[in-house]
């Protein structure tokens, strides 16, 4: 599960309610209203997961857009906590929200995928296959819904695979541009579908990218993410 960190800085004394930011960095500077939120490492090489997606555009995504969105989010919440009206506070959410869901989906998201060589792509039997196969009939048949779901977004967005904790059961569920999957859902999995995750080497041809991405998504991962939002 991810969220993000929420920092107030009082005086001398600091105070954070959040539920962690999944793989996310962050640092807090003295005098400062707002965490400093940095770049994620990535776990593995930029060409790790060729040939399914290329070192160019890991590279770019991860240096580039991801780093973009640490940037806005931390320009927003310096700005919020220097703003001194609610009208201000208010002007700045849109702000907050999709630069911190870029910071959010993208440290999820560099997770929940890895080389061929490292296991990526080999959906073991256990507890989530099962749950997959419960409640999409076959692994085939889950990746075929993912993918034409995720492929129907209108313009920018995020496709999941979710545990819905009210209803007990795994969903696909789509969110635009740089929305993180919130409650009642868990994430278990997620794509990326802007343009600038696949269209260097895929152009406009969604169906490929999606088709394409299993062979790298990080079921080790995503077993655990099922494992916890289970308990």
């Amino acid at each position: 599960m991810y969220s993000l960190a929420r920092t107030t800085v009082a005086r001398s004394s600091i105070t954070t309610t959040a539920r962690g930011l999944a793989a996310g960095r962050t640092r807090f500077v003295a005098g400062s209203a707002a965490s400093v939120h940095t770049l994620p490492d990535l776990p593995y090489a930029y060409d790790a997961l060729e040939p399914h997606i290329s070192a160019e555009i890991m590279k770019l995504h991860h240096t580039k857009h991801h780093q973009t969105y640490v940037n806005g989010l931390n320009a927003a919440e310096e700005s919020y906590g220097k703003a001194t009206t609610t009208q201000q506070k208010i002007a700045l959410q849109s702000a907050l929200k999709f630069n911190g869901g870029g910071h959010v989906n993208h440290s999820f998201f560099w997770k929940i995928l890895a080389p061929a060589s490292s296991g990526g792509g080999q959906l073991a039997d256990g507890p989530l296959k099962a749950a997959i196969e419960k409640d999409f009939g076959s692994v085939d048949a889950f990746k075929k819904q993912f993918n034409a779901t995720t492929a129907a977004i209108q313009g920018s967005g995020w496709g999941w695979l979710g545990y819905n904790k009210d209803r007990k059961k795994l969903e696909i569920v789509t969110t635009a541009n740089q929305d993180p999957l919130l409650a009642p859902h868990v994430p278990i999995i997620g794509v990326d579908i802007w343009e600038h995750a696949f269209y260097l080497q895929y152009k406009n041809v969604k169906p490929d990218y999606l088709a394409a991405i299993w062979n790298v998504v990080n079921f080790k991962q995503a077993e655990t993410h099922f494992r916890d939002a289970t308990k």
